[in-house]
């Protein structure tokens, strides 16, 4: 075989590698609901199945993208793949939430291991207008099947089980395992910096798991004093007036200071480092990075609330909500091709603004819509609006955030701007499942003010009951089944004697998702606002003329 043919095909086996890292993010969204009801899991438990995923993913990728420069990219990929699949079985075979938010935090040092390897190995084997079109591939790839992941989840939850979300993954990694052994050339960088920074790591990674706890469990443990009892194992929260979530606050400012002091000094002796803070004296490279991360905190928020909006209230199957997703992903593939042709006419920088403004107004447009009686033939439109706008902004900001990155720091700036990315992820589904938590629970309690057989207590125990299951308890109420809550015990009653309070609850749900939906609109727009001071590099124009610089 040609060494040429080689690798091309080679470059197929490592965009498949990197899909399924890709999917893996976007194919549980649809499956949380499922996961919910059949491990009897809260709302806070289905947060961290999400951002634990992407939390280890943001800590790890910059590391294991270095000592696969180090050791070889390649033996970094078969073990990435390796621990995916593995880790990708005990999700499957999970018994309870725990398990599984532990199987997902191993798919993300996986993933970890895969992504860098890969981009690091096409930068290597392609050169000149091969190495464009290479790239071209890979990008497409990845967004393929990102657009592709909830349908596939929602098919696999609805036909067989939210286990086979996971399942999938073990024989796809097996035929890249396969394919990489024929056709993927190894690589290494010889002028790479030897060494690892595990000061870095440490206080970095405590820092952001403080912080995401806080987010997270403050609605379940207090954001002050204790509202529950909180336990690891047999060791119990000792203190009666101050919540776990203070000090686990304090550990996520101690651990993000640390970090930056630790990065200075091993940079000022010469030493490895996981972030380089200098880079961020670029405008372009620092506001670039702030601008991505709120911009996935905006639209992660939303795709994680929208299908459990979609599957407790309009009664969606996971399929049929992975079918109206593809809204989203037809509107991504036409903004993104056509990115490139409108930033060598306008500059990269407006495209980036005009696709977060077109995202925020789609988000504002969601939040305004949602309701009880909305319908797929509604949200389908503008969710093909705001994926133009995804498309728009994510094609063109990778390369203004690393346009005036010095080529020597290209490798470690591209892993910076993919943590940013992830991290804005993790704390985007922290936050606005919070605000959903918070708001199910007061807005449940009001609607049913009014259902005169429910006593006070049922009332709010109920409030609570539909906030922690995220309002999957829908499905049984409709059926006639009335949970226990407190001293009253479970029962079965008609429909129509119930029907009071699953409107009431359906009512509840749609302000609660709406209320989350414009508060993700308003980080986005926080985003668009910030996006202008993105400084516009100079370019050619469509007609050959070298149009001003905008002001950044």
């Amino acid at each position: 075989m040609s060494t040429d043919r080689k690798r091309w095909l080679g470059l197929a086996v490592l965009s498949l590698g990197v899909a399924i890292i890709i999917m893996d993010a976007t194919i549980v969204n649809v499956a949380i609901p499922s996961i919910i009801r059949d491990l009897e899991i809260q709302l806070v438990d289905a947060e961290w199945i999400t951002t634990i995923y992407s939390l280890v993913f943001a800590a790890l990728l910059i590391t294991l993208g270095r000592i696969g420069d180090q050791f070889g990219r390649k033996h970094i990929f078969h073990g990435g793949l390796v621990l995916f699949m593995l880790a990708s079985l005990l999700a499957g075979r999970a018994p309870s939430g725990p398990a599984l938010v532990g199987a997902r935090s191993l798919q993300g040092v996986g993933a970890a291991m895969i992504l860098p390897s890969t981009l690091s190995i096409v930068n290597a084997t392609f050169r000149g207008r091969d190495r464009a079109i290479a790239f071209g591939v890979w990008g497409s790839v990845i967004g393929g099947m990102a657009a592709i992941g909830p349908l596939v989840g929602g098919w696999l939850t609805t036909d067989y089980s939210w286990r086979w979300a996971f399942y999938i993954n073990i024989p796809i990694g097996i035929a890249v395992i396969a394919g990489s052994l024929l056709w993927v050339l190894d690589s290494r960088d010889e002028n790479v910096q030897r060494g690892v920074d595990p000061a870095g790591i440490a206080t970095i990674s405590l820092g952001l798991l403080g912080l995401i706890f806080s987010l997270i469990e403050g609605s379940r443990y207090g954001w002050w004093t204790p509202t529950n009892p909180f336990a690891i194992g047999s060791w119990n929260w000792p203190l009666e007036s101050v919540s776990p979530v203070v000090p686990a606050l304090a550990v996520a400012v101690t651990g993000i200071t640390l970090f930056v002091l630790t990065e200075r000094r091993r940079s000022a002796a010469g030493k490895p480092v996981l972030f380089k803070l200098e880079l961020f004296r670029l405008t372009s490279f620092r506001n670039g990075n702030i601008t991505a991360a709120i911009l996935s905190l905006g639209e992660l928020g939303l795709i994680f609330i929208l299908p459990l909006f979609l599957q407790a209230v309009l009664g969606y199957t996971a399929l049929r909500t992975g079918v109206l997703f593809a809204a989203l992903a037809a509107g991504a593939f036409v903004g993104g091709p056509s990115a490139a042709a409108l930033a060598h006419r306008f500059g990269p920088r407006w495209v980036v603004t005009t696709g977060m403004g077109i995202e925020a107004i789609s988000i504002g447009l969601i939040a305004l819509t949602i309701s009880p009686e909305v319908g797929g033939w509604t949200l389908a439109p503008v969710l093909f609006l705001y994926g133009i706008g995804v498309g728009l902004a994510t094609a063109q900001l990778t390369s203004v955030i690393l346009g005036d990155v010095p080529p020597g720091d290209s490798g470690q700036a591209s892993g910076m701007q993919s943590t940013f990315r992830q991290v804005g992820s993790a704390l985007g589904i922290a936050l606005i499942g919070t605000l959903l938590a918070v708001n199910l629970s007061t807005f449940t309690e009001e609607e049913l003010a009014d259902v005169a057989f429910l006593p006070d207590i049922a009332r709010s125990g109920l409030a609570r009951a539909v906030s922690a299951s995220a309002g999957q308890l829908l499905p049984a109420l409709r059926e006639g089944d009335l949970p226990q809550i407190g001293e009253m015990p479970a029962m079965q009653l008609d429909a129509q004697t119930l029907a009071p309070i699953v409107e009431g609850i359906e009512k509840a749900f749609a302000d609660a998702a709406a209320r989350s939906a414009m508060m993700a609109a308003l980080f986005v727009t926080f985003g668009f606002v910030l996006s202008f001071r993105i400084p516009n590099p100079d370019f050619d124009a469509a007609d050959g003329s070298q149009p001003e610089d905008v002001p950044g």
